[in-house]
């Protein structure tokens, strides 16, 4: 569908947009300065590309305030708003979302009598759905998925090929799940006994419940709780790899990197930033805001608190004083 400079004004008038320029513009798709044509978008969110972009070959530039002076080329438009990163990203998400699935049970999919499908769902090929499964309308499930005896689906949800949801996973609306992804698997739980030397396993019968507009990447593995519940709040990013051990919390607007693991019972309060290969033992608390840097490691039992503070290390602790140590140590290396 072809777009107008006009209607993505509106479009992003919540946003404050303003137009500069050509308002019947076409509008197809974004991309980058370097490969745009004359019926893409781009951005700029720093004054000092404003000028390449209005020579570049793109049709429609998205700006902030600071181009709120600038003329428009003939045959551009500028479209000018408060933050023009998000903007872009909406604008995007507007230009270029996937087309919708057939609307359809593919032949090969296993949809028991007991299972209730809302409307506009599709089941694709080879897909396997237990009793008393729940899917929301509009939702997408793709080839080769397995959803257990109870699982719930939200409205809206797309599930890439290869997800396993297990018995009564609760996933809430709009949640994105990639390939490989396994939801409600066994914690990590055993208790040894000491006459034998041997591992028994602790009950692992709770339950996982994923909120709203979460998205969670490929081969990434949430673990069920192991008597209550493992819980992924609205809008939770995890990225490819991650791993969510049994009875975490994650609360809202969390945001996971590649490759990092959750122990058992730790809690992650709203808005923290966790970046690649970090790891958190169990009954952990990051509190509200904080910033966890690559490869950090935290200590079982840990409180990490500080709203927009960046940690690093193992243990980890504010960056600040991590470089202060790192450059003690680089005094003394000098001297010996």
């Amino acid at each position: 569908m072809t777009h107008t400079a006009t209607s993505l004004a509106s479009d992003l008038s919540t946003m404050g947009a303003r137009l500069l320029g050509e308002p019947s513009l076409g509008i197809i798709g974004v991309a980058s300065l370097a490969s745009a044509g004359p019926q893409h978008l781009v951005f700029v969110e720093d004054a000092k590309w404003l000028p390449q972009a209005l020579l570049s070959r793109a049709g429609t530039i998205l700006a902030g305030e600071f181009a709120a002076n600038a003329t428009a080329p003939a045959g551009k438009a500028i479209l000018i708003v408060r933050n023009p990163r998000l903007a872009f990203c909406r604008v995007a998400a507007l230009l270029h979302a996937p087309p919708d699935g057939a609307v359809a049970v593919h032949p090969t999919a296993i949809v028991p009598a007991s299972a209730q499908l809302g409307a506009s769902v599709s089941v694709g090929a080879y897909s396997v759905l237990g009793e008393n499964v729940r899917v929301g309308e509009g939702t997408q499930i793709g080839a080769h998925c397995v959803l257990a005896e109870g699982t719930i689906l939200g409205a809206e949800c797309v599930l890439a090929a290869n997800v396993t949801v297990y018995q009564g996973v609760k996933l809430g609306d709009r949640v994105i799940v990639h390939s490989g992804a396994v939801l409600g698997s066994d914690g990590f739980g055993y208790v040894r006994d000491p006459d034998s030397g041997r591992y028994e396993k602790f009950p692992q019968i709770g339950t996982l419940e994923i909120g709203d507009d979460v998205e969670i990447g490929a081969n990434a593995a949430v673990d069920r709780g192991a008597l209550d519940a493992t819980v992924i709040a609205d809008g939770v990013k995890l990225d490819n790899m991650v791993h969510i051990g049994h009875n975490v919390r994650i609360e809202e607007n969390v945001v996971i990197a590649a490759q990092s693991g959750v122990s058992g019972s730790s809690v992650i309060e709203k808005d923290v930033i966790v970046g690649g290969q970090v790891g958190i033992a169990d009954h952990v608390r990051i509190e509200e805001g904080a910033i966890l840097g690559a490869q950090s490691g935290i200590p079982s039992k840990k409180v990490i608190r500080g709203r927009g503070i960046v940690f690093w290390g193992t243990p980890a602790r504010p960056l600040r004083e991590y470089l202060k140590e790192l450059a003690v140590l680089a005094r003394l290396a000098r001297k010996s």
